[in-house]
């Protein structure tokens, strides 16, 4: 799977928590507000920020599991989960975090959801959640989780999947063109095969739907403005790298794209919620 750095997504995480669609969030806090506890399982974890931003959603008594392919990631998210709790103890190899009213006990797997994903619903959990993940992801991975998901009866919360929308302010004419190479870029083999790429929102709610699931979906998207100027920085180069590596752009239009200083960019995420009706 394509590899992210701790750095990226600990630049990105404060826009992330902003972005979350406050109606779909409300919904998953609903479904399990009569539980006393929940297990999660949060897929592709990187730095844990997925456990930051949603255990306030859920009963006070939690279990989750992270897990990821890279074991830097995880190192990652083991010391930024402990700076996050108000108290924190490591039982083993585990975290046992207090954060409010919450008690939440963390275990770490380094797994390769490509190859091992039926390993990720070991213990029959009650809720599967993800940030910023199935648009890399295949149609066929994606058909799998459903699978998985209904043959156990768990809900599922997947959060900032993009959905192809991308404004830059101020608008360049050359913005079209490289979006347009950024989202043939999407669709390349991420280790899951042909990605699902912007399309991955909309095959979501179309697969949980087909599983019998009652899905919501609400926009997620990235506004940034000039306070977030690492972010759009790193945006920006992180689109002109994968525009060039598919070849349908010159390297004069992604040279002179760019160096233009952006002021803003809205980005598309799509939030979406699915649970047995």
């Amino acid at each position: 799977m394509t590899a992210f750095s701790a750095e990226w997504l600990q630049l990105r995480e404060g826009a992330d928590q902003a972005a979350r669609n406050s109606e779909i969030a409300n919904a998953v806090s609903a479904r399990f507000a009569l539980r006393d506890a929940i297990s999660v399982v949060d897929l592709g974890c990187g730095t844990g920020a997925n456990l930051r931003a949603t255990a306030s959603l859920l009963p006070n008594r939690q279990l989750w599991r992270l897990i990821d392919s890279d074991p830097a990631l995880l190192d990652a998210a083991r010391i930024d989960l402990i700076r996050w709790a108000d108290t924190a103890l490591r039982e083993g190899d585990e975290l046992i975090l207090r954060k409010g009213h919450a008690d939440i006990r963390v275990s770490f797997s380094q797994l390769d959801l490509a190859t091992d994903i039926e390993r990720a619903f070991d213990g029959a959990p009650a809720l599967i959640t993800a940030s910023a993940l199935f648009d890399l992801v295949s149609e066929t991975f994606i058909k799998t989780i459903a699978r998985l998901c209904t043959e156990r009866n768990a809900a599922f919360y997947t959060v900032l999947t993009y959905n192809g929308v991308q404004r830059w302010s101020p608008h360049r004419p050359a913005d079209n063109q490289i979006a347009s190479a950024f989202h043939r870029h999407q669709l390349g083999d991420k280790g899951f095969g042909p990605a699902a790429g912007p399309m991955a929102p909309s095959i979501l709610a179309d697969q949980f739907r087909l599983n019998g699931y009652t899905v919501l979906e609400g926009e997620s998207y990235w506004v940034l403005g000039r306070n977030d100027r690492m972010l759009l920085e790193e945006l920006q180069r992180g689109y002109a790298m994968a525009a060039a590596e598919t070849g349908i752009v010159d390297a004069k239009t992604i040279e002179g794209w760019i160096k233009v200083q952006r002021s803003g960019a809205e980005v598309g995420h799509t939030d979406t919620f699915a649970a047995p009706a």
